[in-house]
């Protein structure tokens, strides 16, 4: 492990955060340019698993300040510090224009997977863990390819993440997001809302990297929020 990855896990780990892998930069892969003009080399993806980040952000000046998009601006001044450090640039997968493929990096990062909810699982994490920033260096750094590592999902007979969602949000079809909104605002959807997504949290894989109840209440309003036209991007990449 080279001496800037050590550095950059050390400046990660107050936050909660962690780095999730990384990959050698391609001209395909469009970055921009860093700081002095020096081309892109390396990208490290940043994000968390767990309840780790949450305790950091959720006693932080954002989390109660009362301004839009909390989560979003403390990860972007935590991370373009540190990335500005390491002669660097943060990049965030919030940011509107460009949209940064964020889905393709993480596949090419570790062994993750589409889940039948949409979201990524990960054989360790499961369906509890997201990624907040990468980290664009001029440094090529010699990273390891991510394991080969099947779905969990492939050997879960009973998917009870399909059945378990009250309004029948999850099928074969997609995610119907428009019912799961209208659950959210009745009284009935209190549990979702509260405690987060009832589908997600039948998953039986990762159950060690739950979030807090806060948190997911945090992130089931951020995207109740989005969906009910508040103009503003989610909070979460999950």
């Amino acid at each position: 492990m080279s001496a800037t990855f050590q550095a950059i896990e050390q400046a990660l780990m107050p936050l909660g955060l962690s780095l999730r892998g990384g990959f050698q930069a391609a001209a395909t892969d469009d970055l921009p340019a860093l700081p002095a003009g020096q081309a892109a080399a390396t990208v490290l993806l940043v994000g968390n698993a767990g309840p780790g980040m949450w305790k950091a952000f959720s006693g932080s000046a954002q989390a109660h300040d009362g301004a839009p998009h909390p989560l979003n601006r403390w990860t972007g001044q935590h991370l373009d510090a540190i990335a500005n450090s390491m002669g660097g640039v943060a990049l965030y997968p919030f940011d509107a224009t460009p949209a940064w493929p964020f889905q393709r990096w993480a596949a090419r990062c570790e062994p993750v997977h589409p889940s039948p909810l949409g979201l990524f699982i990960h054989p360790q994490y499961g369906l509890w863990h997201a990624y907040r920033a990468a980290i664009v260096l001029a440094v090529p750094l010699d990273l390891a390819p991510p394991p080969s590592v099947a779905s969990p999902c492939q050997s879960c007979t009973d998917r009870p993440c399909m059945s378990r969602c009250p309004v029948g949000a999850f099928s074969a079809s997609g995610y119907d997001v428009p019912t799961c909104a209208r659950h959210l605002q009745s009284p009935a959807g209190a549990d979702c809302l509260q405690g987060g997504c009832l589908a997600r949290r039948a998953c039986p894989v990762g159950v060690d990297y739950q979030q807090l109840p806060a948190q997911n209440a945090f992130h089931m309003r951020a995207f109740l929020n989005a969906v009910a036209g508040s103009g503003g991007l989610l909070d979460s990449t999950e």
